[in-house]
């Protein structure tokens, strides 16, 4: 019997702190250009990456840009040609309920493209690490099923003008 309560306890003393040091999201809302009014992304934010708001923290970037991670996933460099900017707005629960943004460009050449500003507050005493983090073709998909534009907004205005001023100095 103490060799049983021995093991249910130590069981319970390594899932305590993996639980408590985790905090995922519980809602994002994300707004910017082309999108009438923020759009509201819901789910599990912790370790489901079968709902949205779950991918959006995986695939996104979230903990290791909050929380810092080794070895580090987040670029060494702002990545070039990132397109429109969006600002993702995470509601975290915990001691404290806390608001973190970060910034969003789903349309950066090479895959969608996050970053973080690094020191925002929460919990109290706790400041995020920050950094930039590349997202997958995955999290994309999501955010244009979610309610973001195909493509991003303003492109095919630009495709038109650049034709035209082709066009106009083409024999």
């Amino acid at each position: 019997m103490k060799r049983l309560t021995l093991l249910l306890t130590a069981a319970l003393a390594l899932l305590l702190p993996a639980g408590a040091a985790a905090k995922g999201p519980s809602e994002a809302q994300i707004a910017g250009p082309g999108l009438a009014a923020p759009l509201k992304i819901t789910g599990l934010g912790e370790g489901d990456s079968s709902t949205n708001l779950g991918l959006l923290v995986a695939d996104g970037g979230f903990f290791p840009e909050t929380f810092g991670q080794s070895p580090s996933p987040l670029l060494r460099t702002q990545p070039s040609d990132l397109g429109p900017r969006y600002v993702v707005t995470y509601t975290v629960p915990g001691p404290v309920v806390a608001e973190l943004e970060q910034d969003l460009y789903p349309y950066a050449a090479g895959g969608p493209v996050t970053y973080m500003r690094r020191g925002q507050p929460f919990w109290g005493d706790q400041q995020t690490v920050g950094g930039w983090y590349r997202g997958t073709a995955q999290l994309k998909a999501m955010l244009v099923k979610a309610g973001l534009p195909q493509s991003a907004p303003g492109h095919r205005h630009f495709v038109s003008l650049a034709l035209a001023i082709v066009r106009r100095f083409l024999p």
